[in-house]
């Protein structure tokens, strides 16, 4: 029964302007650790070590650490490849981006009144997540039809009328019922009691040669400023005010054609595309403190609270079908019921809090950085993915359908993820102006496995870097891999299966900057 509901709240009813997922909210809150290419190298762990200007967007108490300043550059580039296997067969993908790491100012300097007491501060910009990846699988599928998507809706609306599905349903089952993908069983009349699927028959004999295709642009990006205070050099606390910017474009398209070359089937392909694009801005606020029980010890604990969004969607659709000799190609948009222009849909998201604990062992722990020989590192963070939660914009549609429609989202966000932890842990060695890095970090399964979901990801980590005279540079790589899953279309009456994803991932950071 479980899975039956998950499901059905899954389908976004195209009735209306909607087309948020549960995986949407996933996005925006699983993804790997970025900042600096110090950070990068030690798998980005840095919950408890301080003295980096990445503090600001792990545990902010670190910037506690500066006696004086920083400025600091971070440019990057990201590779993403995706193996898709899809009833057996498997297709390959990449794509390539330039991003950044953690880039700002950072200000430190003691007390004037107690000398024993420091404070610092920061403005830092960070690329908090990246979306380009590219996704496509290709199978034959004999148990199932993307078509059985628009039936379902029918009958779950108990739409009998065939003037209200081809007007109702602009960002899909209308599209497909226009076109012919799905017809009426006995012809066009109105109050016509059945909707057949004019693909679904083929399933009995070669099936359906199924191919999707997903292009994911976009990312996080984070403005923020933030604080710190030392006392004593024992007991360090900051907080963090982040801006994020989010922006996502999404197109997809899927394609079912004839298995067969027979003309006379009735059936020769069918295509959905749906082009997406999310924006908006939010806030969040993040709490550190950093304790050296010993000179060489020091533990950490940082709290992020959620981030509460403002994101606008826009969105449009369109099928093209052909039937062969039963009414040849057509082809319709959603424009044609939206005055030639996207849709659009305001509402709000809180993603989940994270909480970070942390732990450093510093050899030769002096004030003297120069004369520090290393540390070994390591963080655990919690993340309740099931937290994330949408609700209607003010500025928006506020009708009881919108927040029914929303409450219904956000218990299938609430059957569909569960709270995981991710592991990270790195070291540096130092000899004299040079360092050697390395890390790794474990990203642990955020789905509770209701219809075959599971997912990870594994990166390992190294890198260089050189101070000298108050100038320094580090560079570092990242590579992860990744596993997790992919479904073209879901299904409350009929078996349907996911693509399964392995990904691997390269992503190089350069940091330069000097003291000021």
């Amino acid at each position: 029964m479980k899975r039956i509901i998950f499901i059905t709240l899954c389908i976004a009813s195209s009735q209306y302007i909607m087309a948020q997922e549960p995986p949407d909210a996933l996005r925006y809150s699983w993804y790997t650790s970025n900042g600096t290419a110090r950070q990068l190298a030690i798998g980005g762990a840095g919950g408890s070590l301080g003295g980096d200007i990445s503090a600001t967007f792990v545990n902010p108490a670190g910037l506690g650490f500066y006696k004086t300043g920083d400025f600091v550059l971070t440019p990057g580039f990201n590779s993403l490849k995706n193996k898709a296997t899809y009833f057996g067969r498997t297709e390959k993908d990449n794509k390539t981006a330039f991003s950044f790491g953690t880039s700002g100012l950072v200000m430190g300097g003691p007390n004037n009144f107690h000398s024993n007491k420091s404070s610092a501060f920061a403005l830092a910009v960070n690329r908090v997540a990246d979306f380009n990846s590219n996704i496509l699988y290709r199978g034959t599928n004999t148990q199932s039809s993307y078509s059985q998507k628009f039936l379902e809706e029918i009958s779950n609306n108990n739409d009998h009328d065939g003037n209200s599905v081809a007007q109702n349903y602009p960002f899909g089952t209308s599209l497909a019922f226009n076109t012919y993908w799905i017809d009426t069983a006995n012809g066009w009349s109105s109050g016509n009691k059945q909707f057949v699927s004019m693909s679904t028959p083929l399933l009995a004999g070669a099936g359906l040669l199924q191919e999707q295709r997903v292009t994911n642009k976009g990312g996080i990006t984070e403005l923020a400023l933030a604080g710190a205070w030392n006392n004593n050099d024992k007991f360090y606390v900051g907080g963090t005010l982040g801006i994020p910017f989010l922006h996502y474009s999404r197109e997809s398209v899927f394609t079912e054609a004839d298995a067969t070359s027979n003309p006379n089937n009735n059936f020769d392909f069918a295509s959905i595309t749906e082009n997406l694009t999310t924006s908006g801005v939010g806030i969040n606020l993040k709490l550190g403190m950093i304790y050296k029980p010993a000179e060489y010890v020091r533990l950490g604990l940082a709290f992020h609270s959620p981030t509460y969004f403002t994101l606008t969607d826009k969105y449009n659709a369109s099928v093209t079908t052909n039937t062969e000799g039963y009414q040849g190609q057509w082809t319709q948009s959603s424009d044609l019921f939206t005055s030639g222009k996207d849709a659009q849909f305001k509402y709000t998201l809180f993603t989940p809090y994270r909480v970070i604990a942390s732990g450093s062992y510093v050899f030769r722990e002096i004030e003297d950085v120069r004369k520090q020989k290393g540390f070994l590192t390591a963080d655990i963070e919690y993340i309740n993915y099931k937290a994330s939660s949408y609700k209607t914009d003010p500025n928006g549609d506020n009708s009881q359908t919108t927040k029914d429609y929303l409450k219904s989202l956000n218990k299938a966000i609430d059957n569909a993820y569960k709270g995981a932890l991710n592991f990270r842990v790195g070291g540096e060695l130092k000899f004299t102006t040079i360092m050697v890095r390395l890390g790794g970090a474990y990203y642990g399964n955020p789905y509770k496995n209701i219809a075959g979901e599971n997912g990870h990801r594994f990166q390992l980590t190294g890198g260089l870097g050189y101070r000298d005279k108050g100038f320094f540079i580090d560079l570092a790589y990242g590579y992860t891999m990744g596993k997790d899953i992919h479904f073209p279309y879901r299904l409350q009456s009929a078996a349907f299966t996911g693509a399964v994803i392995k990904n691997t991932g390269g992503t190089a950071l350069l940091t330069f900057g000097f003291k000021i």
